[in-house]
């Protein structure tokens, strides 16, 4: 048998821990995600790596959840790391609100893989289709698609400059333009064609990725799992391969190539000064950027903390706290030490029954989504310390993305008003509309009475 049919058959079997049973699956059946062994070995380059074994998540679809904020706090996943969750909305005389608005339900159905907001349009990427929906009237404006069925299922989506990029399961980047009408028009795909030919005159060039078999290095050679605005010239994306690219959004050239990880990587985010945090399925996170005098990126630091494949990142807005769900079911808070300036743990967000899949923070909240179905929402209070004020269920299927409507947000100084999409392996989105205020506020007192 090839090789490459046989890494496009084999599966990795995963095993979950519940309260009351152990259930075992397997890994691409449910998530399409790298089979347990990545077998290639990248010598060229001063670069090597060996057989690993992927840990990717992993869900159970057998089990039974309470909505109670506290029925799971027992789980202690990560005994070493205390918990932060000390505070209640009492203490931090918040009252919380929330409501379920609607539902959109992409056709044909498909799991929604990744949810994005630009522009009062929400993009779902939903198998290898992506569609756009207008975030006030809910219509559907466009559904578009690679006229390949192989490239495979949409990972995940970015916005620069009038551009649309989106990140497949073929290892490929497209570009696509937003035309007058709303329509999508595919613009390019990364590496592109010139970029190709130009890299292909000399050896030195390629480099091994698996047994018989070379590619480019400007080439991810598995899925692509993130993109991620570093600038306005710069794009990273990282994919199943290990590899972290960076991308110049001018020419859609591929400037560098960094071995990032010893497993696949599922998650990047970038902080408002171009770091980036890469997540990955070796249990790690890594933090890289341009030092000072240096003109490529590199390691700047490991944060190892968790136990299992690290699914999602999430910084604060200014970037001074990251988020970091995992497979082990609890969320960790990294914040900048005042001696150095790196990410130190300071507490884990426990809760959720399964493993964490996606997160978001917007201003003072954070959302995290989880194989539980359900999407909890945590706020800030003083001294680091955290209250999950509340729980949105109702989704049959794990939640794997989130993403808040911005631009429909509403704050001021005693109420914030989040709209929030979330998107399951059911096909369904849901629209929410969470409102936190002050008790102690003469408006809270005010919205209170006009409550229904």
């Amino acid at each position: 048998m090839k090789l490459r049919s046989y890494l496009s058959t084999c599966s990795a079997t995963i095993c979950t821990a519940t309260d009351d049973d152990t259930t075992t699956i397997t890994h691409r059946q449910k998530y399409g995600a790298p089979p347990g062994k990545l077998l290639f070995s990248d010598t060229s380059s001063s670069i090597s790596d060996t057989t690993t074994t992927a840990t990717s998540p992993s869900l159970d679809t057998s089990y039974s959840y309470s909505s109670s904020l506290h029925s799971n706090l027992s789980l202690q996943t990560l005994p070493s790391v205390p918990s932060l969750q000390k505070l209640s909305p009492d203490t931090l005389n918040l009252a919380v609100s929330h409501g379920y608005l609607t539902s959109l339900k992409p056709s044909p159905p498909g799991r929604v893989n990744y949810l994005a907001v630009h522009n009062h349009l929400l993009y779902a990427a939903s198998g290898n289709l992506i569609h756009v929906f207008d975030t006030a009237s809910f219509a559907l404006l466009d559904v578009f698609s690679v006229n390949d069925s192989s490239s495979g299922s949409v990972k995940s989506v970015a916005f620069h400059n009038g551009k649309v990029f989106t990140a497949h399961q073929d290892s490929k980047i497209r570009v696509w333009k937003l035309t007058e009408n709303k329509r999508h028009k595919h613009a390019a795909t990364l590496p592109t064609m010139e970029d190709r030919l130009l890299r292909s005159v000399l050896n030195k060039n390629y480099v091994n990725v698996r047994r018989h078999r070379r590619r480019l290095w400007i080439e991810h050679h598995d899925a692509v799992t993130g993109l991620a605005m570093i600038d306005n010239q710069l794009m990273c994306s990282v994919s199943w391969d290990k590899y972290l690219k960076i991308w110049k959004t001018s020419n859609f050239r591929c400037v560098e190539s960094i071995k990032a990880h010893d497993d696949a990587i599922n998650a990047v985010v970038v902080a408002t000064d171009g770091t980036i945090y890469t997540g990955s399925a070796d249990r790690r996170i890594k933090v890289w950027g341009k030092l000072f005098g240096e003109k490529k990126h590199g390691l700047i630091a490991t944060l190892e903390k968790h136990k299992s494949a690290v699914n999602a990142l999430a910084l604060n807005d200014v970037g001074s706290v990251l988020f970091s769900g995992a497979c082990d079911r609890s969320i960790l808070v990294w914040e900048k030490e005042d001696s150095a300036n790196h990410m130190a743990v300071t507490g884990a967000l426990r809760g959720h029954s399964k493993a964490i899949l996606c997160l978001i923070n917007v201003s003072n909240l954070l959302f995290s989504g989880s194989a539980d179905r359900t999407v909890r929402i945590w706020q800030r209070g003083s001294h680091g310390k955290f209250c999950c004020l509340t729980v949105l269920d109702g989704h049959t299927e794990p939640v794997r993305s989130l993403v808040a409507d911005t631009d429909s947000s509403e704050e001021s100084v005693s109420v914030s008003t989040v709209t929030v999409f979330s998107g399951s392996f059911a096909g369904e989105i849901k629209l929410w509309k969470v409102e936190v205020s002050n008790i102690a506020s003469p408006m809270s007192s005010h919205l209170s009475k006009l409550r229904p």
